[in-house]
């Protein structure tokens, strides 16, 4: 078997990850190479084994590469594939840890030679740390991982990229293109601001912020705890699926007008039916999911 040359641009979390994991399975038979923004993330990426060669060069990093996956920012992949272009070997396949996916492939189509071929994904994984000191090999392992359909990959291509996924002890979903955007909006996207929320609803808590840090204990810490993620990436996310997530931001908005009308009126009943129909929901989706994949 030919040995597979893999290009990862931003090796950070996912990134990082991803050429830990494959470079554990593959050995030799995987030679990863790595663009990165400063020396010392380059210097980490090998010595941590994420990456064979690292280089802030793009053409340094794919140019003889038969699969390139983009782990930056949503905002800054299709820049990146605009620069990359160029290099690129006719048949290479991009493929991408992005959150959101109409956008990127709204304008990748614009661009994409017809011999260079596009395979949307998505990890649903993560953690609150970022940067490739933040990788690890099992990132994926038991998450689901969506590759989106409709962006006119070969079958041989999706086929290449789902067997590298299959690697990474994830498990693989498909999804149509705007579904995985709405419904990215309300399982990952909505969660993130809502967290954030929090953290600025403590922070303008009107000089109670030094008592309120003394009641802080576990569920201050677990329902806040996504909020210390990567704010360029968050931000970016924001930007390229704003449809989603603003009509899911108004919905919950009014979720909230109504818990608060129940209870200005103190009608217990319905602040009683609030939380139960939320726990046994909840408690329904755990029991479902047990067998499938871990949730993050």
């Amino acid at each position: 078997m030919a040995r597979l040359n893999l290009a990862i641009i931003g090796v950070g979390l996912i990134g990082g990850s991803l050429g830990l994991c494959l470079k554990d399975k593959m050995g030799d038979d995987i030679y990863i190479t790595g663009q990165c923004r400063t020396q010392e993330s380059m210097d980490k990426a090998m010595e941590m084994g994420a990456v064979d060669f690292a280089s802030s060069d793009i053409e340094e990093v794919v140019r003889d590469s038969d699969v390139i996956f983009l782990s930056t920012p949503v905002l800054q992949m299709v820049p990146m594939v605009e620069k990359m272009l160029p290099y690129l070997k006719s048949g290479a396949i991009i493929t991408d840890a992005g959150s959101t996916k109409q956008f990127i492939w709204k304008n990748l189509q614009k661009i994409l030679p017809p011999d260079i071929y596009y395979v949307a994904g998505h990890p649903m994984t993560g953690r609150e740390m970022s940067g490739v000191t933040a990788a690890k090999k099992d990132l994926f392992e038991n998450k689901c991982y969506v590759i989106v359909e409709n962006t006119g990959a070969p079958k041989e291509a999706t086929d290449k990229i789902c067997e590298l996924v299959r690697l990474t002890g994830a498990d693989l979903e498909t999804l149509d293109i705007a579904q995985h955007d709405r419904c990215a909006s309300v399982i990952s996207h909505i969660p993130h601001v809502a967290a954030a929320g929090l953290v600025t609803l403590l922070n303008r808590s009107h000089g109670d912020m030094e008592a309120c840090l003394k009641l802080a204990g576990g569920g201050f810490k677990d329902t806040t705890r996504i909020a210390s993620s990567n704010a360029d990436m968050w931000a970016d996310i924001c930007m390229t699926n704003q449809e989603a997530i603003t009509n899911h931001l108004k919905l919950l908005q009014g979720i909230l007008a109504e818990v608060i009308v129940a209870i200005e009126s103190g009608d217990r009943q319905a602040v009683h039916d609030y939380f139960a129909e939320s726990k046994k929901r909840r408690d329904s989706i755990l029991e479902q999911t047990k067998n499938m994949y871990e949730l993050i």
